[in-house]
């Protein structure tokens, strides 16, 4: 039986993507279609029309000069995408987990003046259930085309773009953590999806070139992906986000709880040495309509902030608990702050 407290956070989650609960019959089509099998990606093309989406390339180049970023090239096996969807099918073997993730890679990841350097990623997660499907990839919110457009005008960097599968089912929310007895979430989401983006893309060693973004639910798990996992990932955009873990199914495992929450995880990393490898950038984004949730993101930001951990707020004039909404507050800044901490393609000395 689904908990109270679950069934309030979907009905506030479902608001956060604009778009009510699909009908059962609905459902079921997305279900059906999510689990068609993949066909090979040859030469398919993004929804801008921009260049063909061969993924995996070389897989060694020239090595890094002294000073520059070690470029990780892919591992292989090579995934099976398909063509219309951009989404493969990833059996997480460290998680035990099964589940898509939509891939999509800038323009410049196929130019030859970049062919043998990597790119950030930006793992982006939805709020809602986050299944089967994860609503970033939508064309009609426009980001892949906004990172397209920013990237040329020196606004972002020209991210990969991952966006996994967020909980295992529609019944509850696992906080992207490894709940006991439960689908290790946690797991999937920091290890098997940036395993996967290692094995298919050109990358970068450092955690310089890896961030999350999310909304609700999933800025709440960007969030604590971050603060658990400072060796891996560097920054987070977080819209709107829960900053306490509050799945019902956390019930009797307390200590595991404590071990997945934001403040705790902040507070630990707070008492470090404020060195470049200890830094974290948050990038927090909320509407002013937000009312209730604001005062505990501002809450946890002046609680939190402090040596390594840097954060900023972006505040959307008018916008709600919605995607939208969060698109306007990445152009006005969320997304060049970031960029500008993060690890950019670097070209051949050839090309340049």
């Amino acid at each position: 039986m689904t908990h109270p407290s679950s069934r309030r956070s979907r009905r506030r989650e479902r608001r956060a993507s604009g778009k009510a609960r699909p009908s059962r019959a609905v459902r079921s089509l997305a279900v059906a279609l999510a689990l068609a099998a993949p066909v090979a990606l040859l030469g398919a093309r993004d929804g801008a029309g921009g260049e063909p989406l061969v993924f995996g390339g070389p897989l060694s180049g020239p090595k890094a000069a002294p000073g520059q970023p070690v470029t990780v090239y892919p591992t292989g096996p090579p995934a099976r995408f398909t063509v219309a969807g951009r989404v493969a099918t990833l059996r997480g073997r460290k998680s035990g987990f099964t589940g898509k993730v939509w891939v999509w890679a800038p323009p410049q990841y196929f130019d030859p003046e970049y062919a043998h350097s990597g790119f950030p990623v930006l793992v982006a997660l939805p709020g809602g259930h986050g299944y089967p499907g994860n609503y970033w990839r939508a064309t009609d919110l426009g980001l892949q085309a906004g990172i397209s457009r920013w990237s040329r005008s020196g606004k972002s960097l020209p991210f990969i773009v991952a966006m996994p599968v967020l909980n295992p089912d529609f019944d509850h929310y696992y906080d992207g953590s490894d709940i006991p007895g439960r689908p290790r979430m946690g797991t999937w989401i920091a290890e098997d999806v940036p395993d996967f983006v290692r094995a298919n893309f050109r990358t970068f060693a450092s955690r310089d070139g890896w961030a999350f973004m999310g909304s609700s639910s999933g800025g709440f798990v960007g969030l604590k992906s971050v603060l658990q996992h400072p060796d891996r990932f560097k920054a987070v955009i977080a819209s709107g986000p829960d900053t306490v873990p509050d799945s019902p199914l956390w019930r009797g495992h307390e200590r595991e709880r404590r071990a997945n929450d934001p403040g705790r995880l902040a507070a630990a990393l707070g008492r470090r040495p404020d060195l470049p490898r200890n830094v974290v950038y948050l990038a927090f984004q909320l509407g002013s309509r937000e009312t209730g949730l604001g005062p505990k993101v501002r809450r946890f930001i002046r609680t939190y902030t402090r040596g390594p951990v840097k954060s900023r707020l972006q505040v959307v004039p008018g916008g709600g608990h919605n995607a939208r909404t969060y698109m306007r507050g990445l152009e006005a800044g969320s997304i060049e702050w970031i960029s500008r901490r993060l690890q950019p393609p670097v070209p051949d000395r050839g090309t340049a």
